[in-house]
């Protein structure tokens, strides 16, 4: 399966709180949108690896996404290393996607500067034709695949962005999927530890961020996304 978009995150929900409201947009476009979780989470403070695989099941369901996969790397500790890489080489060249989303370059948790790298590295290294790779799904020898851009979702860090996706319209599926991690986020009734993306005030970032984001581009919402090369437009007319 072919798909426009690949969007990659070192844990379940890192997708739907850096780009969700981006995703729900181009599968409301057409775009065929997949998802790989690099691990799956199972170091996190409150819920257990099980609770995060029902909940990303359901936040996929909820994007209407066209699949979602689990690389199961050891949450915290997995590696930019070859045979890391390798592994992400064959789902690349498996969906051959046009554009990869995937973690910021720097981040509050380590995993997710690890894995923006990780993912950036092996986005490379598929495009070249002497690395060898066989998909366990597949028979036939991989060929060589690279997506025309990867471009990185803020997330915890204010960083700033190289461009913006006007997202208006869309926020409302973007909350129903990040809420579908119900173990991870504001609920009063919690008996779980407190954690920095628990707390109320962290949930109505989500929007008031998203809020600033658009206030930038005169929208009213957006979400920020760091490139790897310059941004290219036929016109200066395809600039809103």
């Amino acid at each position: 399966m072919k798909l426009d978009i690949l969007a990659i995150g070192a844990h379940p929900d890192d997708v739907e709180l850096g780009c969700g409201a981006t995703i729900a947009k181009e599968v409301a476009n057409g775009k065929k949108v997949g998802i790989i979780d690099l691990t799956r989470g199972e170091l996190g403070t409150r819920g257990t690896a099980e609770t995060r695989d029902e909940e990303s099941s359901n936040a996929a369901e909820i994007l209407n996404v066209v699949m979602r996969t689990n690389m199961e790397f050891a949450d915290g500790f997995f590696i930019n290393d070859k045979a890391h890489q390798l592994e992400l080489i064959k789902e690349i060249r498996k969906y051959q996607p046009e554009i990869v989303l995937c973690n910021a370059i720097e981040d509050r948790h380590i995993d997710h500067g690890k894995g923006s790298q990780l993912v950036s590295d092996a986005c490379f290294l598929s495009g070249l034709r002497k690395i060898d790779t066989k998909h366990e799904d597949e028979d036939d020898w991989q060929l060589p695949w690279r997506p025309k851009a990867v471009y990185h979702y803020v997330q915890w860090k204010d960083l700033q962005p190289d461009i913006v996706v006007d997202v208006s319209g869309y926020m409302d599926k973007k909350m129903e999927a990040v809420l579908a991690y119900k173990t991870q986020f504001f609920d009063p009734d919690s008996k779980e530890p407190e954690t920095p993306i628990s707390s109320k005030n962290f949930t109505d970032s989500i929007t008031y961020r998203a809020r600033n984001m658009g206030r930038l581009i005169g929208t009213e919402f957006g979400e920020g996304f760091t490139v790897e090369r310059y941004p290219a437009v036929d016109s200066l007319f395809d600039l809103i």
